[in-house]
Protein backbone atom coordinates (compact mmCIF):
# COMPACT_ATOMS: atom_id res chain seq x y z
CA UNK A 1 0.00 0.00 0.00
CA UNK A 2 1.49 3.45 -1.03
CA UNK A 3 2.00 6.02 1.81
CA UNK A 4 0.94 9.56 1.97
CA UNK A 5 2.38 12.17 4.36
CA UNK A 6 -0.08 14.97 5.06
CA UNK A 7 1.36 18.10 6.39
CA UNK A 8 -1.37 20.74 7.98
CA UNK A 9 -1.74 21.80 11.19
CA UNK A 10 -5.48 21.90 10.87
CA UNK A 11 -6.01 18.19 13.39
CA UNK A 12 -9.37 18.04 12.23
CA UNK A 13 -8.24 17.32 8.35
CA UNK A 14 -5.90 14.31 8.53
CA UNK A 15 -8.76 11.35 10.11
CA UNK A 16 -11.08 11.74 7.73
CA UNK A 17 -8.69 12.29 4.70
CA UNK A 18 -7.00 8.95 6.34
CA UNK A 19 -10.33 7.04 5.86
CA UNK A 20 -11.35 8.29 2.61
CA UNK A 21 -7.82 7.47 1.22
CA UNK A 22 -8.09 3.84 2.35
CA UNK A 23 -10.62 2.98 0.32
CA UNK A 24 -8.19 3.58 -2.85
CA UNK A 25 -6.23 1.38 -1.13
CA UNK A 26 -3.77 4.34 -0.37
CA UNK A 27 -2.42 5.28 3.32
CA UNK A 28 -2.23 8.89 4.88
CA UNK A 29 -0.30 9.55 8.17
CA UNK A 30 -0.95 13.22 9.18
CA UNK A 31 1.86 15.21 10.55
CA UNK A 32 0.75 18.83 12.18
CA UNK A 33 4.48 20.46 12.77
CA UNK A 34 7.61 20.49 9.79
CA UNK A 35 10.02 19.51 12.26
CA UNK A 36 7.71 16.49 12.76
CA UNK A 37 7.40 16.19 9.10
CA UNK A 38 10.80 16.46 8.38
CA UNK A 39 11.74 13.67 10.67
CA UNK A 40 9.32 11.47 9.09
CA UNK A 41 10.90 11.84 5.65
CA UNK A 42 14.01 11.10 6.83
CA UNK A 43 12.78 8.06 8.28
CA UNK A 44 11.59 6.79 4.82
CA UNK A 45 8.82 4.54 3.48
CA UNK A 46 6.39 7.80 2.15
CA UNK A 47 5.24 7.58 -1.55
CA UNK A 48 4.08 11.46 -2.29
CA UNK A 49 4.12 14.21 0.33
CA UNK A 50 1.00 16.71 0.47
CA UNK A 51 2.50 19.98 2.19
CA UNK A 52 -0.09 23.22 3.25
CA UNK A 53 1.49 26.70 2.72
CA UNK A 54 0.35 28.13 5.96
CA UNK A 55 2.16 25.77 9.06
CA UNK A 56 3.47 26.71 12.15
CA UNK A 57 7.46 26.82 12.40
CA UNK A 58 8.29 27.31 8.28
CA UNK A 59 6.04 27.83 5.64
CA UNK A 60 5.02 25.42 3.03
CA UNK A 61 7.24 27.27 0.88
CA UNK A 62 10.17 26.78 3.03
CA UNK A 63 9.25 23.38 3.81
CA UNK A 64 9.65 22.72 -0.24
CA UNK A 65 12.97 24.42 -0.42
CA UNK A 66 13.76 22.00 2.83
CA UNK A 67 12.53 18.85 1.39
CA UNK A 68 14.04 19.51 -2.09
CA UNK A 69 17.00 19.39 -1.07
CA UNK A 70 17.69 15.99 -0.22
CA UNK A 71 14.64 13.89 -1.50
CA UNK A 72 12.98 13.91 -4.89
CA UNK A 73 9.33 12.51 -3.82
CA UNK A 74 6.44 13.80 -5.27
CA UNK A 75 5.09 17.22 -3.68
CA UNK A 76 1.26 18.56 -3.56
CA UNK A 77 1.12 21.89 -1.96
CA UNK A 78 -1.87 23.17 -0.41
CA UNK A 79 -2.98 26.37 -1.15
CA UNK A 80 -5.19 28.13 0.77
CA UNK A 81 -6.64 31.14 -1.66
CA UNK A 82 -5.87 29.37 -4.35
CA UNK A 83 -3.48 32.51 -5.81
CA UNK A 84 -1.49 32.28 -8.91
CA UNK A 85 1.37 33.51 -6.83
CA UNK A 86 1.24 31.07 -4.39
CA UNK A 87 1.49 28.01 -7.38
CA UNK A 88 4.25 29.70 -9.10
CA UNK A 89 6.35 29.77 -5.98
CA UNK A 90 5.44 26.33 -5.21
CA UNK A 91 6.18 25.14 -8.27
CA UNK A 92 9.55 27.31 -8.89
CA UNK A 93 11.05 25.41 -5.41
CA UNK A 94 10.27 21.86 -6.85
CA UNK A 95 6.65 21.02 -6.16
CA UNK A 96 5.18 18.74 -8.74
CA UNK A 97 1.42 19.77 -8.34
CA UNK A 98 -1.31 22.03 -6.00
CA UNK A 99 -4.85 21.93 -4.95
CA UNK A 100 -6.43 25.28 -3.85
CA UNK A 101 -8.48 25.13 -0.26
CA UNK A 102 -11.26 23.98 -0.02
CA UNK A 103 -10.92 21.13 -2.00
CA UNK A 104 -12.52 17.68 -3.09
CA UNK A 105 -10.83 14.97 -1.30
CA UNK A 106 -11.80 12.51 -4.88
CA UNK A 107 -9.26 15.53 -6.70
CA UNK A 108 -6.59 14.91 -4.15
CA UNK A 109 -6.96 11.11 -4.30
CA UNK A 110 -7.39 11.77 -8.24
CA UNK A 111 -3.59 14.13 -7.78
CA UNK A 112 -2.00 11.88 -5.56
CA UNK A 113 -2.49 8.73 -8.07
CA UNK A 114 -1.52 10.70 -11.12
CA UNK A 115 1.57 11.07 -9.34
CA UNK A 116 1.95 7.55 -8.31
CA UNK A 117 1.67 6.38 -11.72
CA UNK A 118 4.29 9.13 -12.99
CA UNK A 119 6.97 7.77 -10.51
CA UNK A 120 6.05 4.07 -10.01
CA UNK A 121 4.89 2.91 -13.33
CA UNK A 122 1.28 2.39 -11.63
CA UNK A 123 -1.48 2.28 -8.56
CA UNK A 124 -4.20 0.02 -8.21
CA UNK A 125 -7.01 2.09 -9.43
CA UNK A 126 -5.04 3.60 -12.33
CA UNK A 127 -3.42 2.33 -16.17
CA UNK A 128 -0.44 1.00 -16.08
CA UNK A 129 2.59 2.46 -17.73
CA UNK A 130 5.46 0.11 -18.95
CA UNK A 131 8.74 0.98 -18.41
CA UNK A 132 11.14 1.82 -21.56
CA UNK A 133 14.36 -0.65 -20.85
CA UNK A 134 16.04 0.83 -23.36
CA UNK A 135 18.92 3.94 -22.85
CA UNK A 136 18.35 7.27 -24.55
CA UNK A 137 21.99 8.53 -25.03
CA UNK A 138 22.69 12.41 -26.55
CA UNK A 139 25.74 14.66 -26.67
CA UNK A 140 26.42 14.99 -23.31
CA UNK A 141 23.16 13.70 -21.89
CA UNK A 142 21.84 9.88 -21.24
CA UNK A 143 18.42 9.18 -20.27
CA UNK A 144 17.64 5.99 -18.14
CA UNK A 145 13.60 5.12 -18.42
CA UNK A 146 13.82 1.97 -16.56
CA UNK A 147 15.59 3.36 -13.55
CA UNK A 148 14.71 6.96 -14.32
CA UNK A 149 18.11 8.61 -13.56
CA UNK A 150 19.73 11.31 -15.87
CA UNK A 151 23.67 11.98 -16.30
CA UNK A 152 24.79 14.91 -17.69
CA UNK A 153 28.06 15.43 -18.89
CA UNK A 154 29.03 12.09 -16.79
CA UNK A 155 27.55 13.40 -13.85
CA UNK A 156 24.53 12.40 -11.97
CA UNK A 157 21.57 14.96 -12.25
CA UNK A 158 18.83 14.81 -9.79
CA UNK A 159 15.03 15.93 -11.27
CA UNK A 160 11.65 15.96 -9.65
CA UNK A 161 9.17 13.39 -10.86
CA UNK A 162 7.43 16.28 -13.36
CA UNK A 163 11.23 17.43 -14.53
CA UNK A 164 11.99 14.13 -15.21
CA UNK A 165 9.01 13.10 -17.15
CA UNK A 166 9.52 16.75 -19.42
CA UNK A 167 12.21 15.63 -20.35
CA UNK A 168 11.89 12.30 -20.96
CA UNK A 169 8.43 13.06 -23.12
CA UNK A 170 11.00 15.43 -25.30
CA UNK A 171 13.53 13.05 -25.54
CA UNK A 172 11.61 10.68 -26.90
CA UNK A 173 10.84 12.38 -29.75
CA UNK A 174 14.33 15.05 -30.27
CA UNK A 175 13.26 17.55 -32.76
CA UNK A 176 9.28 17.41 -32.37
CA UNK A 177 7.31 20.59 -31.13
CA UNK A 178 5.30 20.03 -28.22
CA UNK A 179 3.13 22.93 -27.45
CA UNK A 180 2.35 23.50 -23.51
CA UNK A 181 -0.77 22.05 -24.18
CA UNK A 182 0.73 18.89 -25.14
CA UNK A 183 3.01 18.82 -22.54
CA UNK A 184 0.25 19.78 -19.51
CA UNK A 185 -2.00 16.45 -21.05
CA UNK A 186 0.82 14.00 -21.06
CA UNK A 187 2.17 14.97 -18.06
CA UNK A 188 -0.52 15.48 -15.83
CA UNK A 189 -2.74 12.34 -17.12
CA UNK A 190 -6.39 14.03 -16.90
CA UNK A 191 -7.60 17.96 -17.66
CA UNK A 192 -7.28 20.24 -14.77
CA UNK A 193 -7.14 23.82 -15.00
CA UNK A 194 -3.16 23.70 -14.39
CA UNK A 195 -2.07 26.90 -16.36
CA UNK A 196 0.18 26.66 -19.04
CA UNK A 197 2.75 29.23 -17.13
CA UNK A 198 3.68 26.33 -14.72
CA UNK A 199 4.94 24.46 -17.95
CA UNK A 200 7.35 27.63 -18.11
CA UNK A 201 8.45 27.20 -14.93
CA UNK A 202 9.43 23.42 -15.03
CA UNK A 203 10.80 24.28 -18.43
CA UNK A 204 13.28 26.29 -16.68
CA UNK A 205 13.63 24.53 -13.10
CA UNK A 206 14.81 21.74 -16.09
CA UNK A 207 17.20 24.21 -17.94
CA UNK A 208 19.19 25.05 -15.02
CA UNK A 209 19.84 21.70 -13.89
CA UNK A 210 20.84 20.70 -17.18
CA UNK A 211 23.45 23.54 -17.36
CA UNK A 212 26.01 24.05 -19.57
CA UNK A 213 23.85 21.79 -22.14
CA UNK A 214 21.53 23.83 -24.02
CA UNK A 215 19.33 21.25 -24.23
CA UNK A 216 15.86 22.65 -24.82
CA UNK A 217 14.70 24.90 -27.42
CA UNK A 218 11.69 27.79 -27.23
CA UNK A 219 10.01 28.22 -30.22
CA UNK A 220 7.83 31.20 -29.58
CA UNK A 221 3.66 30.66 -29.66
CA UNK A 222 4.85 27.19 -30.59
CA UNK A 223 6.16 25.03 -27.62
CA UNK A 224 9.36 22.80 -26.69
CA UNK A 225 11.59 20.53 -28.13
CA UNK A 226 14.72 18.96 -27.31
CA UNK A 227 17.79 20.42 -29.22
CA UNK A 228 20.13 17.71 -28.83
CA UNK A 229 21.72 15.41 -31.27
CA UNK A 230 22.34 11.83 -30.54
CA UNK A 231 25.22 9.61 -29.30
CA UNK A 232 27.02 8.44 -32.05
CA UNK A 233 27.23 5.04 -31.83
Amino acid sequence: MHRILLIDDDENLGPPLATYFRRYELELVQATRPSDGLARLREGGFDVAILDVMLPEMDGFELCRTIRKDDDIPIVMLTARGDVMDRVVGLELGADDYLPKPFEPRELVARVQTLLRRRNGSVRTGATIPAEPGLLSFEGLVIDPARRSVQRLGQDVDLTGTEFELLHLLAREPGRVFSRDDILNRLRGHEADLYTRAVDIVVSRLRKKLEPLDCIKTLRNAGYSLALRRAQR
